[in-house]
């Protein structure tokens, strides 16, 4: 529940509606709907592309951290 919630949450402080970013994921509008109401599991391809998108943590997207800020990457040996 509250990955949902936090999606929906960065969806709208971005300023963003449920179809755009339905698209940016190459899912039905009504498919990202049921992400954010929680009705479906969003896949980890989805939720990784979720981070990347909104520039946070799959961390903090599935609750394990409250700090919204992504980790840092690590560089290729």
């Amino acid at each position: 529940m509250i990955f949902s919630v936090r999606i929906r949450n960065l969806r709208t402080a971005s300023g963003y509606s449920q179809q755009q970013i339905a698209k940016f994921l190459q899912v039905a509008p009504n498919t990202y709907s049921r992400y954010e109401c929680g009705k479906i599991l969003c896949p980890l391809d989805m939720v990784i592309r979720l981070a990347q998108y909104f520039h946070t943590s799959v961390d903090y997207l599935a609750g394990l951290t409250d700090t919204p800020a992504p980790h840092p990457r690590r560089k290729s040996p």
